[in-house]
């Protein structure tokens, strides 16, 4: 029960550092959505990489974060202009 509280949570925070970073104005669901989907894009990305980020906050934050801005940017190439 916590560590799926603690997930949402820091894919919240993720998905909002990542649309800061991005400058897109998100709801509070949208940046927990897109924080989760990071996360586990992240993980892929550091996997294929042969990085490991450390079951810490800090590092689950990190990998969360850097998949929701990879995440954003490939979205942000299918949105019109």
């Amino acid at each position: 029960m916590w560590g799926i509280l603690v997930s949402v949570l820091i894919g919240a925070l993720a998905g909002f550092i990542a649309g800061k970073i991005m400058n897109k104005g998100m709801g509070l669901l949208v940046c927990i959505l897109v924080g989760i989907v990071g996360g586990f894009l992240g993980s892929w990305i550091f996997g294929l990489l042969g990085l490991s980020a450390s079951a810490s906050f800090w590092g689950r934050l990190l990998v969360g974060t850097i998949g929701a801005v990879v995440l954003l940017f490939i979205l942000s190439l299918f949105r019109k202009k």
